[in-house]
């Protein structure tokens, strides 16, 4: 009778808990006990470690023919890039859109907001096609090329940069705005002098963030780059399991798991920065 009084009012609750941590970590439990098997199929009816060998790391990283190290550095410059860049013009835009008028100003951020409603793969045709067409008055920023992806991922993260960046300068008191004007500051010395270090740790999440969800990116890199030596991580080890290749998950699991661990690390870490810099952004004071 304690029992079912327990499970009715708590034990459920740890019940559905345990279930959904179950589900959420049991595909990382393969993937780790797929990359230090010495066999390279994914052998799903074995759930326990039967044995311990660094063959598929061996393979990944010593294979002359497996440009990991390459796959890795792309992925490291196209997503520092991209995260640096849309920062960038993202606190302008926010500052712009909170502190500024001009003309047409209220229907921009508006259609701004529209448009991330649509799913970004809706665009994937429409951003093949004009990427196309630039290749041929700007061969280096076109299809194929890593300046083409870095220029399409910055369209694409404006959007959820802007809005976010200017939940935060809407925050920042007016006030301060005002004083600056009555000692002679210009709008470039307000946005400099005072929204630039005051949104320095909002700036830093963004960064993160950004960075993140492009380094861990595959639909764009993959339909835009083509050669090998120009791949980002992800599009390369998806080739263990479908392409040149063949099918092997030994070497792939060990990839997955080399090129999560620097993320996962950075992102327990700064886990509480985020959350801050999130809260920060998303309501008006």
């Amino acid at each position: 009778m304690i029992f079912v009084k327990w499970f009715t009012t708590k034990g459920w609750r740890h019940t559905v808990a345990w279930a959904a941590c179950f589900f959420a970590l049991f595909p990382l439990y393969m993937i780790v006990l797929t990359s230090f098997k010495k066999t390279t199929s994914l052998q799903v009816g074995s759930f326990l470690p039967t044995g311990f060998s660094l063959s598929n790391f061996d393979e990944l990283l010593s294979n002359p023919l497996i440009p990991f190290y390459t796959w890795m550095s792309n992925s490291v410059v196209i997503s520092l890039i991209v995260s640096v860049l849309s920062v960038f013009v993202g606190a302008a835009s926010a500052f712009a859109f909170s502190r500024l008028r001009f003309k047409g100003k209220k229907g921009s951020i508006q259609l701004l907001l529209l448009i991330q409603m649509f799913p970004s793969v809706l665009a994937l045709a429409a951003v093949y096609s004009i990427m196309e067409r630039v290749q041929i008055f700007a061969p280096g920023l076109g299809l194929g090329t890593i300046g083409g992806l870095i220029l399409v991922y910055l369209g694409g993260a404006m959007g959820v940069n802007i809005w976010l960046l200017k939940g935060f300068v809407d925050s920042i008191p007016i006030e301060l705005d005002e004083a600056a004007r009555v000692d002679g500051a210009s709008p470039m010395q307000i946005y400099w002098r005072i929204f630039m270090p005051l949104a320095s740790p909002v700036l830093a999440v963004v960064c993160l963030l950004t960075f993140i969800g492009i380094f861990n990116e595959y639909i764009l890199a993959a339909l835009f780059l083509t050669d090998p030596s120009q791949q980002t991580v992800a599009v390369g080890l998806r080739a263990f399991i479908g392409g040149q290749f063949e099918t092997n998950w030994g070497p792939f699991a060990a990839g997955s798991l080399l090129t999560s661990l620097p993320i996962v690390i950075l992102f327990l870490s700064l886990q509480k920065y985020i959350i801050n810099g999130l809260t920060a952004g998303a309501v008006k004071g």
